[in-house]
């Protein structure tokens, strides 16, 4: 398979090569919410070629999306997020597909996620996060979590019935990310969203290993990444059994 040479910096890695990217250019990947997780989530996702990219969110930019939200500009203010994330990114990519869906996330959406191969949490509320959590189970869909709070970000990925799943976490961990309350710097979404997206180019084309059972935990503050190991939970009331 011949290659545009916008991909040539990544073809010729080893570990990754040809072979990647042919898997990249096959994957659907979807991206539940475009805000300051799904915007660089995107942006990297679109950049290295996956070949179908769903984005998922019925807001609109507002003033206070600027400081880490980077797709948006002034002149968007009160327009559509996923209308402008495809546009923008269609124009910088035209090999990669981009599937827009102006809707919040429920539960009428599991028929969606069924036709992706990946799903990135980048939500910014944890009843959300608990939903898709739970429509991933049922679809047996891959979903990498991100979050990023004051200075500090994580990431895990889940993989239905072989790890632990969102609930499985404990009731102490930093899954909920209000921002609106107590804010956020605007580059820690940024190398969240980097990761989550790269997530998702391992999954797809196989190479390295995925961080199941793991959630990574990014300090900005202090410049500091720390692995947490977790287990599943056989008593998980979300995926104690597979369905």
């Amino acid at each position: 398979m011949d290659f545009s040479p916008r991909y040539s910096r990544q073809v010729i890695v080893d570990g990754f090569g040809p072979e990647g990217q042919e898997a990249l250019a096959r994957g659907r990947v979807m991206i539940v919410g475009m805000g300051g997780l799904g915007n660089p989530a995107a942006q990297y996702l679109a950049a290295a070629g996956a070949g179908t990219i769903g984005i998922m969110d019925n807001d609109v930019v507002s003033i206070s999306n600027f400081n880490r939200q980077v797709l948006y500009q002034p002149d968007d203010l009160n327009q559509v997020k996923v209308t402008i994330v495809q546009e923008r990114l269609a124009r910088f990519n035209p090999e990669v597909e981009i599937i827009a869906f102006k809707q919040r996330l429920n539960e009428d959406s599991s028929d969606i996620f069924g036709e992706y191969d990946i799903v990135l949490d980048c939500l910014d509320n944890l009843p959300d996060r608990l939903l898709l959590n739970q429509i991933c189970l049922a679809a047996k869909t891959p979903l990498v979590h991100g979050g990023a709070i004051r200075f500090y970000g994580q990431l895990t990925t889940i993989i239905p019935f072989k790890g632990p799943c969102l609930r499985c976490f404990s009731p102490g961990s930093a899954f909920f990310c209000d921002c609106e309350r107590v804010g956020v710097l605007g580059p820690i979404p940024g190398v969240i969203g980097v990761l989550q997206a790269m997530e998702a180019v391992k999954y797809l084309s196989g190479a390295g290993e995925v961080l199941v059972g793991r959630l990574l935990v990014f300090d900005g503050l202090q410049g500091t990444v720390n692995e947490v190991r977790v287990e599943r939970n056989p008593k998980c009331p979300a995926c104690g059994s597979p369905n």
